[in-house]
C-alpha cells in the first residue's frame, strides 16, 4: 500500500519505522530539517509532491493543534478514494471534520508515547480504533496494532473521549497537582524521584496536547472525584483516624489489584 505520513515528529517517525519495510512509504513535513534522519521513505516538504505519490492511505501524525490544518493542506493533492486517518489522542472536532470531506476516514489512538513507552516492546500497551471508521481503514489499524502486540479496543468517538478522560485526565491532573506544590529536595526518597520522572516526562509534552486532554468535556467529573478523595484523606489525617486510614488503604489496594 502507498502510505503518506504527515509530520516527522516522534510518532510520525515511529510509524515510518514500523511501516517502511512492508509498504511504499512517504512522509511529509513542512520543516525539511525534521526529515534528515528519515530512511527507507520518500521525503517531502512541498505538498505538490504528494499528488505524484498518489497515496492510498494518509496517517496524520501532526501535533494535535495542527491535525485538521494538516489535513486541509494535503486534501487538494489526494484522490477521493484515499483513506485519511488520524492517531490523535484528542478527537475534539475530528468527527465533525470527517463529515465534511469526501474521503473515507479511519481514526485510532495508540495509547502510548515515546516519552514513557518502550517502543521495542509494546505488549503492555493499548490502542483504540474508532468504530465509525471506514471498514478498510479500520481493518488496517486493527491488524497493525495486533501485529505490534498491542491490546486493541474498538470504541465510538464518544466512548473514546470518556475513556481518555479517565485514563489520561486523572494521572495528568494528579501529576500537575504534585508538581504545583513540590519543592526541591536535597535528599529525595525513591517515591519522590519516581514521581519527578513522571512529572518531567509529562511536562515535556506539547502544552496544547495537555490542555486539550484536560479540557475534554468528561474531565471535570474525574477531577471532582480526585478532589472528593483528597478532602476525605485530609479529614482522616487531621483527625489521625487510624481506622478510617485502614479503610482508605484497603480500598486503594483493592482498586489496583
Amino acid at each position: 500500500m502507498r502510505i503518506l505520513i504527515l509530520g516527522a515528529g516522534k510518532m510520525g517517525s515511529f510509524f515510518s519505522d514500523v511501516l517502511s519495510f512492508d509498504h511504499e512509504l512517504a512522509i511529509y513535513d513542512n520543516n525539511p530539517q525534521k526529515l534528515r534522519f528519515i530512511y527507507n521513505t520518500v521525503r517531502m516538504s512541498d505538498p505538490a509532491e504528494i499528488q505524484h505519490f498518489d497515496p492510498e492511505l494518509v496517517i496524520n501524525a501532526a501535533t494535535v493543534k495542527y491535525t485538521i490544518d494538516a489535513f486541509k493542506t494535503i486534501l487538494p493533492y489526494i484522490s477521493k478514494n484515499c483513506i485519511i486517518s488520524d492517531i490523535a489522542s484528542v478527537k475534539t472536532g475530528l468527527e465533525e471534520f470527517y463529515a465534511t470531506v469526501d474521503q473515507p476516514f479511519a481514526s485510532s489512538h495508540p495509547m502510548f508515547g515515546p516519552t514513557f513507552a518502550d517502543l521495542r516492546n509494546l505488549s503492555t500497551q493499548s490502542a483504540i480504533v474508532i468504530s465509525e471508521s471506514d471498514k478498510k481503514g479500520k481493518e488496517f489499524f486493527l491488524n497493525l496494532y495486533k501485529k505490534l502486540n498491542l491490546r486493541v479496543f474498538e470504541y465510538t468517538f464518544n466512548e473514546h473521549d470518556e475513556t481518555i478522560a479517565y485514563s489520561l485526565s486523572i494521572p495528568f491532573a494528579s501529576t500537575l497537582v504534585f508538581t504545583s506544590v513540590m519543592k526541591p529536595q536535597d535528599a529525595p526518597g525513591t517515591t519522590f524521584k519516581r514521581h519527578m520522572d513522571i512529572a518531567k516526562g509529562l511536562l515535556s509534552e506539547d502544552d496544547y496536547l495537555l490542555t486539550e486532554i484536560l479540557f475534554n468535556p468528561y474531565t471535570p467529573e474525574q477531577i471532582q472525584a480526585i478532589r472528593k478523595e483528597l478532602k476525605h484523606l485530609l479529614d482522616i489525617v487531621e483527625k489521625k483516624d487510624s481506622n478510617e486510614m485502614q479503610k482508605f488503604l484497603t480500598k486503594a489496594r483493592k482498586n489496583i489489584s
